[in-house]
């Protein structure tokens, strides 16, 4: 019985082995990086805006506090501000040919829940949620990433039995996040 034992105890360690070289060999290529997000036709700088000048989320995405969407700032709100202030940049004057058009700037989207998830800011905003919460520290990035959604990453580690945070806006992301604040998980809150 012994020797049982021992070939057991080997095999075990050699598939912990085996395991922790395959978690290694598969997160290189597919950990979350610092990714350059969408291409957008407006070079916009958050670290500039919200960083460095300290300019509110909410200024900008003012439909946050009152509706589902955060929304984006018209070009008028822009130039309100920019008629004088770095009127002879490149991608302000871009914004300007926005305003004489009077067109919307076609911002690409960056955060997307799934069609069966639904999302509203006005009740987090009004809960205290922060933006950088769930948006990650906007105020310290040029372009804005959305690191979401799950990875193979995780899922392995999960069936390895290290049970490592969930990525944000992930399900279990959110449910947790409900839980410590003592917000619904019945279903029908996010999934109608």
């Amino acid at each position: 019985m012994g020797r049982g034992v021992n070939v057991a105890v080997g095999l075990a360690g050699a598939l912990l082995i085996l395991t922790l070289l395959l978690l290694t060999f598969v997160s290189l290529p597919i950990a979350r990086t610092d990714a350059a997000g969408p291409s957008q036709p407006i070079a916009f700088s958050h670290k500039i805006h919200a960083g460095q000048f300290k300019i509110d989320c909410q200024y900008c995405h003012s439909d946050a506090r009152r509706s589902e969407y955060a929304g984006i700032p018209s070009v008028t709100r822009c130039m309100g501000c920019h008629r004088i202030t770095a009127a002879d940049k490149p991608e302000i004057k871009k914004l300007a040919e926005y305003l004489g058009k009077q067109e919307p700037v076609p911002w690409a989207r960056v955060y997307k829940v799934p069609e069966y998830v639904y999302f509203a800011h006005k009740p987090h905003i009004r809960g205290g949620v922060t933006c950088q919460n769930c948006h990650g520290q906007v105020q310290e990035m040029d372009v804005v990433t959305a690191k979401t959604g799950q990875s193979l990453f995780n899922d392995i580690v999960n069936l390895a039995g290290l049970f490592p945070a969930p990525p944000p806006l992930t399900m279990g992301w959110c449910v947790e996040c409900h839980t410590a604040k003592k917000a619904s998980v019945e279903c029908t809150t996010c999934h109608h």
